[in-house]
């Protein structure tokens, strides 16, 4: 199973998506299932995890409606208020929909100590006692914000996306290894191998450039612990979608076929739970 384990569907409106500026003219459209799925066959992936790009209960019914309708979308990642007093009810209304997988907030660039905030935190605690997944969008300089906060939720199944987002255009690196690690040292932290080229030079990257990240990523976290993803559209501000799978692939090519079947699908069918 080839599972796609990170990209987006979204009908374009210029308000709600302002973070697509001009410099992002390419993905100024809509982005929907019809686009996608041809691509998916192509490179031979089953299916795909649709992830929230905005932050709204209507972002996650849109979501599962477009998954209802489409086999391949195997799983949503949706939005919830997490410090909303009545998350549980939410929650319980959200468990109807076997398709609904886990929920993302979009952490990145927020204020320091978000992630730490006690109605945050008990959001998540929230959450953890429900199947449902969490996925961790920040950048790089968060890294050592999310160390606690992952270490003050043991139990909730986490997974980083975009390898945490390390600069790689100015060839960052020894700052973010270093936080990697000690997330690796959580066993319920899982990572998207994703999102590399948005952080690269969008015109002139290299797959060499992304080497280092990848081999440390598979030394700290194993096979088992680690998903692709295409960030699809998004990845289109970089590359073709078959390039941008061909920078993982590739670098896969000398591993075990275990190892290439878990990052390749594996471990986001079970992270998921789509198995």
């Amino acid at each position: 199973m080839k599972i796609d384990a990170h990209q987006h569907f979204w009908k374009f409106d210029p308000v709600r998506d302002a973070w697509i500026d001009d410099s992002m003219e390419v993905i100024r459209r809509d982005f929907m299932p019809e686009d996608l799925e041809p691509v998916l066959k192509k490179t031979g992936f089953d299916g795909c995890i649709s992830v929230q790009a905005d932050q709204s209960e209507e972002e996650t019914y849109f979501l599962l409606n477009l998954a209802e309708k489409h086999d391949f979308i195997k799983g949503v990642v949706g939005w919830v208020d997490l410090k909303a007093p009545n998350l549980n009810q939410r929650l319980e209304h959200f468990s109807q929909y076997d398709k609904l997988k886990g929920f993302r907030h979009i952490l990145q660039g927020q204020p320091t100590g978000t992630m730490l905030d006690d109605s945050f935190i008990a959001g998540i605690e929230t959450l953890q006692q429900t199947r449902f997944r969490y996925d961790i969008l920040i950048f790089e300089n968060q890294l050592h914000e999310t160390v606690k906060f992952v270490e003050r939720v043991p139990e909730m199944n986490f997974v980083i996306d975009h390898i945490a987002k390390p600069t790689i255009k100015e060839s960052s690196f020894d700052d973010w290894a270093a936080h990697m690690k000690k997330l690796a040292g959580f066993p319920h932290v899982h990572v998207k191998l994703s999102g590399m080229v948005t952080e690269a030079d969008w015109n002139h990257w290299k797959k060499n450039e992304f080497t280092p990240y990848l081999e440390t990523c598979l030394e700290l976290f194993g096979a088992d612990r680690l998903m692709i993803g295409s960030d699809w559209p998004v990845c289109l501000l970089a590359g073709e979608y078959d390039e941008v799978i061909g920078i993982v692939e590739d670098f896969l090519d000398g591993l075990s076929a275990a190892e290439y079947d878990n990052i390749m699908g594996i471990s986001a069918a079970k992270f998921y739970q789509l198995m």
